[in-house]
């Protein structure tokens, strides 16, 4: 077999895709039951555990386990029947949207979650306009089926009026939301019931009941839902396979992620449905082809997975060619070699050495200093993907250590989680490091922050709030001019302050007053 058509093999095995929703639609809880249900877990976690459960493979961050909540994205490889799934968790809170949205820059497709009783909220259609703007392809599922909610139709119609994807049930309720009876699979016309199970731990057991019975036992509730697959079928409300690859329909799953009920009605039609990698588009519009040489660029930088040793990871997806362990690869930005010896393959916090990777993979590169959010990496020919989209802060505070004592290990928690993008630090001219700027989109980040300076790098400190309102990037000349009015005339220039990125472009620390990046910011 030739090499290339190696590569081409693994490739349309896999699927890369990532879970999108508004907070508490159920987006990690179905994360859990897809690998309760690929055999990748035994037990599925739960989102809040209590004594004795699992928590979700998904949040493994102490703060993410005592909110519940995401607030960072995370990587999990594997297979599930003939494919290698990679599934990337995002946080669905809108103060974490820009590590959501560079995941987004990372896969080739999307599973909406829709809270039944809530149908498309705001951060929902926030992050749907990023997979269109991407043209990534969209599976969506109505979740929380067992609970009260809204109609079904209703649901269908607010999602072609709110997102403008024509909505193709693949599943259809049998019930109410709240009198949940189980769902019939429009392309088949099976009835699967519904079976709850205890905590959803387990996979539910599903029973496929004949049309005969199930007009006998499920009596008014199996008419209504007949009643809607013809109203369905009426319209032609079918899945329709090359529609859905081009982003102009969405195939719709009905169930219950927290009792397991269409999960595997789910998991199956990411296989049949999710497009494998493409070729990825380089700057120029020039197609990189998947059996060309190795290529992939970093979209996540994540520090202290391993809290024993302190590393750094960088996340790379695989865009094309064979990735092989301890192989030459330079990183196109710097030019220097990137150091691929100890590259794993990421499961949660859990890792594994791997020995090679193909596109759609995504892989951890550990202690790769040199390595930027955005970097593209590559052997043989030299290509730059598109940069990974970068927000501009809308809140501002201060970071003062709480110990003087500890100011070394603070400088260093300043370093580490600016190049992960947790904040945006910025050096102020009169104090440098020792009281910086932090940026960020929500508040929200500076807790989490704050909690990571403490426990992760054992320098406590306290944030306070900035009198900033906007952040702009500037050129030499400005920032050369701000310098002197605040020097020669100690006054704040037209209104602005002038700050540095504690990295530059580069990516070294900013030893001057100013860097590659100079930044002005609007006092209130």
């Amino acid at each position: 077999m030739e090499p290339g058509s190696n590569i081409l093999t693994e490739a349309a095995r896999r699927r890369t895709f990532a879970i999108i929703s508004h907070p508490d639609a159920g987006k990690t809880s179905l994360t859990e039951k897809f690998l309760l249900y690929a055999g990748a877990v035994q037990e599925a976690g739960s989102v809040r555990a209590r004594a004795g459960q699992r928590a979700a493979t998904s949040d493994w961050m102490e703060m993410e386990k005592q909110r519940g909540i995401s607030i960072s994205s995370t990587v999990l490889q594997f297979p599930y029947r003939d494919h290698v799934f990679n599934l990337l968790d995002t946080p669905g809170h809108r103060d974490f949207s820009e590590d959501t949205y560079r995941v987004l820059a990372a896969v080739d497709a999307v599973i909406m979650v829709l809270d039944t009783a809530k149908g498309i909220e705001s951060q929902t259609l926030k992050l749907f306009n990023v997979c269109r703007s991407r043209n990534l392809p969209v599976l969506t599922f109505f979740n929380k089926f067992d609970r009260p909610g809204r109609d079904p139709l209703e649901l269908l119609d607010e999602v072609e009026q709110q997102i403008g994807l024509r909505a193709t049930p693949a599943t259809w309720p049998v019930g109410i939301p709240g009198d949940f009876r189980g769902t019939i699979d429009r392309r088949t016309g099976e009835f699967t019931k519904y079976t709850r199970t205890a905590r959803g731990a387990a996979a539910a057991p599903e029973e496929i009941v004949p049309a005969e019975r199930a007009a006998e036992e499920e009596g008014a509730a199996w008419k209504a839902a007949l009643d809607g697959c013809s109203l369905l079928d009426a319209i032609g409300a079918d899945v329709d396979l090359p529609s859905f690859l081009a982003g102009k329909s969405t195939p719709v799953f009905v169930g219950s992620a927290l009792t397991n009920f269409g999960v595997r009605a789910l998991l199956d039609a990411v296989a049949e449905l999710a497009p494998p990698p493409l070729p990825r588009v380089d700057v120029n519009d020039n197609e990189r082809p998947l059996d060309a040489d190795f290529a992939g660029f970093v979209f996540k930088i994540q520090a202290n997975m391993d809290p024993n040793h302190r590393d750094r990871l960088a996340f790379a997806r695989v865009c094309s060619g064979r990735f092989e362990r301890g192989m030459d690869a330079e990183c196109l930005r710097s030019g220097r070699s990137v150091g691929t010896k100890y590259a794993t393959t990421a499961f949660g916090n859990d890792r594994e050495t791997i020995e090679e990777a193909f596109p759609g993979d995504i892989i951890g590169l550990v202690n790769a200093g040199d390595l930027r959010i955005g970097d593209t990496i590559f052997q043989g020919k030299k290509i730059e993907f598109p940069g990974v989209p970068r927000f501009a802060p809308e809140v501002f505070a201060s970071a003062r250590p709480l110990d003087r004592g500890k100011i070394k290990q603070f400088r260093r928690g300043l370093e580490q989680l600016d190049e992960e993008g947790v904040v945006q630090v910025l050096r102020d001219l009169d104090f440098g490091d020792t009281e910086p700027v932090l940026a960020a989109v929500g508040v929200l980040q500076f807790e989490v922050f704050a909690h990571r300076l403490a426990s992760e790098f054992n320098a406590p400190a306290e944030i306070v709030s900035s009198p900033y309102q906007a952040m702009r990037l500037t050129d030499k000349a400005s920032a050369d001019l701000m310098a002197r009015e605040r020097l020669e005339h100690h006054r704040v220039c037209s209104g602005f302050e002038l700050f540095s990125r504690v990295t530059d472009a580069r990516g070294d620390v900013v030893s001057g007053n100013t860097a590659d990046e100079d930044l002005a910011l609007t006092r209130t």
